[in-house]
C-alpha cells in the first residue's frame, strides 16, 4: 500500500495494481507526518474521514476517480507512461512551468486564490516579462 502523506505529488502515475491509504488508526496510532491535512486537501472532509477514520483504503481506480492520479494501462507500462508525462513538461517552457507551478504550490499552501496569484505574480512576473 502506498501511503497518502506524498498525496502533494505534483503529478501521480499509479499502477494498476496500487493501493493509498493511512492504515495508522487500524494499528492504534495517527497519521503524525502530515498525512491526515494533505488527506483532507485532496479528497475533502467526508471521503478524507473515511480513509482515515475507517482506515480505508483506495484502488488504483477509485483514487483516480477522485482525480488524485491516472493509472497507468499496466504494471509493466507504468515506468514508460510516467516518463511519458514528464517529457510532456519537460517540452514546455521551463520558465512557465517553474512559475506556473509556484502558482500551484502558492495556493496549495495560501488556500487563496487571490494571495497565491498575488505571491507568485510579485516574485515572478517582472523577471518573466523582463526576460
Amino acid at each position: 500500500m502506498t501511503r497518502l502523506t506524498r498525496c502533494d505529488s505534483d503529478l501521480v502515475v499509479a499502477s494498476p495494481s496500487a493501493t493509498f491509504g493511512l492504515p495508522e488508526a487500524k494499528r492504534g496510532l495517527w497519521a503524525a507526518a502530515g498525512g491526515i491535512p494533505r488527506v483532507v486537501r485532496t479528497f475533502g472532509m467526508q471521503k478524507a474521514s473515511e480513509i482515515v477514520l475507517a482506515g480505508r483504503t483506495l484502488t488504483a481506480e477509485e483514487a483516480k476517480d477522485l482525480g488524485f492520479c491516472r493509472v497507468s494501462a499496466s504494471p509493466d507500462s507504468l515506468l514508460d507512461e510516467a516518463v511519458t508525462l514528464a517529457k510532456e513538461v519537460a517540452d514546455m517552457s521551463p520558465d512557465a512551468v517553474v512559475v506556473s507551478r509556484a502558482g500551484l504550490r502558492e495556493t496549495w499552501e495560501t488556500a487563496s486564490v487571490d494571495r497565491s496569484a498575488q505571491l507568485v505574480s510579485d516574485r515572478y512576473a517582472k523577471g518573466i516579462l523582463e526576460g
